[in-house]
């Protein structure tokens, strides 16, 4: 079964030193170079902020685009992984070693298997 793991994170408040950052990044690479050895890596991105983010709605046939995200929100949708893993068990496994969710840094990580489709097949 295929999992996404939608990393939550702050952009904006107290930057975060050089340090932490590289950290943070080594993390990520650690990983997935982990579940890419593993054959598991379906795909992994980061996202640009929020600021470059377009919505689009469409009420009673009318498209309406505006600029920024859906909602405010205290952290925003940084990126994610695609993972194809056994079961939920293991797909929370993976979760907790994504760097960006761990307690000090603020941010979470969202895990949801995803449908398949015919498209996915």
């Amino acid at each position: 079964m295929r999992y996404m793991m939608l990393i939550y994170s702050k952009e904006t408040a107290e930057a975060m030193s050089a340090e932490a950052d590289r950290q943070i990044r080594e993390g990520h690479r650690a990983v997935m170079e982990d579940a890419t050895r593993r054959g598991i890596l379906c795909g992994a991105e980061p996202l640009s902020p929020t600021s470059a983010a377009t919505t689009v709605r469409v009420m009673e046939g009318r498209v309406s685009v505006t600029d920024g995200p859906f909602a405010e929100t205290k952290e925003q949708l940084a990126g994610y992984y695609i993972l194809e893993c056994r079961d939920l068990d293991e797909a929370l496994e993976w979760a907790a070693r994504i760097p960006t969710g761990c307690a000090g840094s603020g941010g979470c990580v969202e895990v949801r298997p995803m449908r398949q489709t015919s498209a996915s097949r």
